[in-house]
This record gives structure tokens, sequence and C-alpha cells, in this order.
């Protein structure tokens, strides 16, 4: 007989109970939220084309995800590429609910010590069709969505680093922490009114070390915790669909114009220079990998083109709106040559950084975010400052250290957070889960029925 607490499906009704309290307390702090959010009417200021061009980059720097996730997919074995895709969907969801709630006021929210923003925008009260603080000429609820792809596309570019072993339950739980506890405080540090944006004055246009130091110096630690993959450096791990990579890669370019001309904020001659440098750099370091390449192993590959394209439009991210077209073209050749180094000496050293994080993002990163600090020209965009070359050196200091806080501040707090995720829920799935593969062991199904 069954008892009077207990349900008819076997689970205790103080169970369901208690669950059924949190998910009423949830929906009830949402629908608090929602009634103290404020969405006035179009306020004056609000500059149209602005906003058309802002909402048309929101949309582009979408698409980098679903981008990522086919320049990622293919480079993984087919038991694996549903899994590997389906981290880079899952975290656009993920982060995009995050930031509503709680993300973007941490990052753009009211200084608190150069650290961290104030919970005035919490769940988006206050967050409406006004002028944005930071974008005057743009509604707040535009600026707000456009810093949110930056926010859902950051998580996702860690995720090649553990391709093919991570737990799927870890992987949620660690967007969720990494985006709160590492990607806002960052953000705010160099874009939110924080102390590297306004005390040292270190220029990062779209993302050099927000976006990919940061997501870079993530990877390289969660790879080392996780493991290496296995087998890794004793049999063959091949890229299973070099095509779906090719196209991620076309994906990432075509949506990274959004990316960097949309963070001008404006339809004029700064999101047309932006726009001018992030081409030139990508094919520069397109044609440069593609030669050292070739130099040293004989052939080009499109692997490797493509591979180089990426690693300019990363080195090129921080520099876009401060540096000249032919300042591009040196930052594009140098990125091509330094990453595609970083990637052939990673085998020697013997981290499994699977589908090379470090290499292009964190090495590109970096070189970008020096490389602003060289070639940045007041003569170009007067908001900014004169780099090394053109008399400042001040500039390349500051350069020099947001670089550094950003990756030791990455770093630690990632490695805590992993350190907290594998003593509990557990980082790595099981040998035989991993040799089935995680589109069986994790989503119960493949991605091709041939």
């Amino acid at each position: 007989m069954m008892r009077k607490e207990d349900t008819g499906i076997g689970i205790p009704g103080s169970l369901i109970n208690g669950k059924m309290f949190l998910i009423a307390i949830f929906t009830g702090f949402l629908v608090f939220l929602s009634c103290n959010s404020a969405f006035a009417g179009e306020a004056a200021g609000i500059d149209t084309g602005d906003t058309a061009w802002l909402l048309i980059s929101t949309a582009l720097v979408m698409l980098m995800t679903p981008g990522l996730a086919f320049f990622y997919g293919g480079m993984v074995r087919s038991k694996n590429v549903l899994g590997t895709i389906m981290h880079s969907f899952i975290i656009l969801c993920i982060v995009s609910i995050v930031w509503v709630l709680w993300g973007y006021t941490l990052a753009f929210g009211p200084d608190i010590g150069g650290f961290i923003g104030g919970l005035k925008w919490l769940g988006l009260q206050g967050v409406g069709q006004e002028p944005a603080p930071l974008a005057p000429t743009v509604p707040h609820l535009a600026f707000m969505m456009f810093q949110g792809m930056f926010a859902v596309i950051t998580p996702a570019l860690i995720t090649g680093a553990f391709a093919e072993r991570m737990k799927f339950s870890a992987l949620v739980i660690f967007t969720v922490l990494w985006t709160t506890l590492v990607y806002s405080p960052v953000c705010h540090w160099v874009w939110g009114g924080g102390w590297i944006g306004t005390k040292i004055g270190a220029l990062d246009f779209a993302g050099g070390t927000v976006v990919h130091i940061n997501s870079a110096i993530a990877a390289i630690t969660a790879a080392v915790v996780v493991g290496k993959r296995k087998g890794y450096l004793e049999e063959a791990i091949m890229p299973h669909n070099l095509p779906m990579t090719i196209l991620g890669a076309a994906l990432l370019w075509f949506g990274w114009f959004g990316f960097n001309a949309g963070s001008a904020l404006t339809a004029g001659g700064l999101a047309s220079l932006a726009f001018v440098t992030t081409n030139t750099a990508a094919a520069a370091a397109a044609l440069s990998w593609a030669l050292a390449e070739w130099g040293y192993r004989g052939k080009p590959t499109a692997f490797g083109a493509v591979s180089g394209a990426v690693a300019g439009l990363v080195a090129i991210t921080p520099a876009a709106g401060f540096v000249s077209p032919m300042s591009a073209i040196l930052i594009g050749i140098g990125a091509g040559i330094f990453c595609y180094l970083a990637v052939n000496i990673r085998p020697k050293i013997g981290y499994d950084d699977s589908l090379d994080v470090l290499g292009i993002h964190g090495v590109g990163g970096l070189w970008g975010a020096l490389a602003t600090g060289l070639f940045a020209s007041t003569a170009v965009n007067s908001a900014g400052a004169d780099g090394l070359f053109f008399g400042n050196p001040s500039l390349f200091t500051a350069q020099i250290i947001a670089s550094v806080a950003t990756i030791l501040y990455s770093g630690v707090v990632t490695l805590i957070i992993l350190k907290v995720l594998d003593w509990t829920v557990g980082l790595r799935v099981k040998e035989e889960d991993e040799v089935v593969g995680l589109d069986l062991s994790q989503h119960g199904e493949t991605g091709y029925n041939l």
C-alpha cells in the first residue's frame, strides 16, 4: 500500500514538494524582476542608423557561435561531432539567460572598486529603450544584447581545449560559474568602467583581452586539469570533416565584421575602419600561415589557411579601430607566423589542447594586444592613443599590464572552478564513454547514420 507521503511513481513527496518550492521561488523572482523592469518609449537621442547597425552586428556575432561549432565540429573525430557542436549550442542558451539575469549588471553595472559592476541592472531592471550609458545613440537593450553575444562566444571558445572528453553535466555548470566569476569581472575591468580601461588606459577595441586571452588561458587550464585524450600522441587523431571546418571558418570571418566593426557602436567612419582592418588582417594571416607551412612542410593545406585566417581575426580584434590598414597587414602577418609556430610546438610540449585554443586565441590575442600598443595611432582614431611606434611607450606598458592581469586572474579562478567541479560532479567521462564517443555516451545519438 502506498504511503501518504509517497507519490505513485516512487518519488518521495517531500522531494517533489521541495523542488516545487524552489521552482515557485525562482518563478516569483522572475515575476518580481519583470514587474520592476523599465521599458520606456523611444527616447530622444537614439540614432536609428546606429541602432540598425548594432542590431545587425549583434546577429552577426551570434552567427559566430554556430560558426565556431562547425569549425570545431569538423576537427574532432566523427564519434564526437554532435557532442562538440552541442557544446556551443548549449552555451548560447545558458549564457543568454545568465546575461539577462545577472551577467550584464556584473559586467556593466555601476562600478564597485574598479573590479565588478553593481546590481543596479539585475534582471535588466532599468534597462530599456533609453540610450545606453556607454553608447548614447543606441537603446540600452540593444547594447546589452550586443555585449551578450560576446559573453556567449567566449566560453564556447574554451570547449576546443577539452573536446572529446568532458562530461556534458560538468560543462553546463562550468559555463554558469565561469561566465559569472571570470568573464563578467574581466569584461568590467576593460569595458565596464573598471581599472584596466579607466585607470591604466589600456585599449581593447573588440575583445583581445576580454575574449581571446581570457578564454585561451581558461582553455589551457582546463586541458591540463581534465587531462589528455586517450591515445593522444600514441595514435593519429585526425579531423573527420575538413569541409565542415572550412565552412565554420568562413562563418566566423563573416560574423567577425559584426564583432569588430559593430564594436564602434556607430554606423560611421570608425565602423568602416574596423571593417577594413578586420578583413585585411585575416587575409594577411591566412597567407602568411600558408606560406610558412608551404616552406616548412612542402605543401600548404586548406586547414592551415583557415586556421591562419582565424588567427588574424583574433589578433586584429583589440586593434581594429585603432590602427591603419597597413598596420593591419603587419598584425596579420605576425599572427599567421606566431600562431603557426605555437600550434606546431604543442605536440613537443605534450599538453593536449585538442583544437589549439591556446595556440590561436592565446598567442593571437596576446600578439594583438601588444601590437595595439605598438601600432595604435590617434591619427586613425582620436579617441584612442598613440602606440610605441608613434612615440608613446606608456600604451605598450598598459597593454602588457592588462594582458598579464587577465592571464593571472583567468588562470587562477578557472583552476578553482575546475577543481571544485572535479571534486563534486567530476569533469571527465568514463574511459569506456570516451572510447564510444561523446555523441552516444552523452547524448544518445550519432552525427552520421551511413
